[in-house]
């Protein structure tokens, strides 16, 4: 079926083009830290080369960069209860001492992110107590101000904290490109499985991309003002 012309997406340019990079912390990446209790951190390991090429080539064409971290408050004021109970059922509650410190508590090691992807001067770093980037944050509103109307996405975990910040997106309007070979999960079939969601009914929750294909797609990106090819 041929698309009506109305019924395309605003041209990518480089000023409402962002990369989002999910939850690059020690302690979904490292050994030692909250992820490492119950699975195997390969999963977060090899996403890094890829998400270190889109960082600098999002840098280097001076794009909107976000970095999120997922944490919570030394006395766990903001963490409920249920997820309190739900990560001691997953061997790692939150807030119990480890070899990076306290799990996903704001201020301790392993909340930090990893040495690879350090945020610079000027990039967005979002701090949620929350799986979604948007929950209880001023993300949409930093995103609106500047603009961006697309959304890059690479990030751990892909069925968690990723894909509620895709959908959170989704539902606020934003035209989500999930970066298929720079997420993951530590389930390669939960893994499939989200990418699957991704592309029903039309895209649902937005287009499946590679790191090449996107690396080429910022690269060709129009300057704002440049006339359309």
């Amino acid at each position: 079926m041929t698309i009506d012309s109305t019924f395309q997406e605003p041209q990518r340019r480089s000023d409402n083009v962002a990369l989002l990079l999910i939850d690059f912390q020690r302690d979904f990446c490292d050994l030692g830290g909250y992820v490492d209790q119950f699975a195997d951190v390969a999963f977060a390991r090899e996403l890094l080369p890829r998400a270190q090429q889109l960082l600098e080539r999002a840098r280097s064409l001076e794009l909107c960069v976000v970095h999120t971290r997922e944490g919570y408050a030394a006395d766990l004021s903001d963490c409920t209860w249920q997820r309190q109970i739900r990560s001691a059922r997953a061997g790692a509650p939150i807030g119990a001492s480890g070899p990076l410190g306290r799990f996903l508590i704001r201020g301790e090691p392993g909340h930090a992110l990893v040495r690879e992807l350090e945020p610079l001067a000027g990039e967005i770093v979002v701090d949620k107590p929350s799986y979604g980037a948007f929950y209880n944050t001023g993300l949409e509103a930093e995103l609106r101000e500047r603009g961006i109307e697309h959304l890059y996405f690479s990030g751990v975990t892909a069925d968690v904290c990723v894909h509620t910040t895709l959908r959170e997106a989704t539902d606020r309007g934003f035209f989500c490109h999930y970066v298929t070979d720079a997420i993951s999960t530590f389930d390669p079939e939960l893994r499939v499985a989200c990418e699957r969601m991704v592309q029903v009914e039309g895209g649902i929750w937005g287009r499946l991309t590679r790191t090449s294909e996107a690396l080429a797609e910022f690269s060709a990106l129009r300057c704002p003002g440049s006339p359309s090819p």
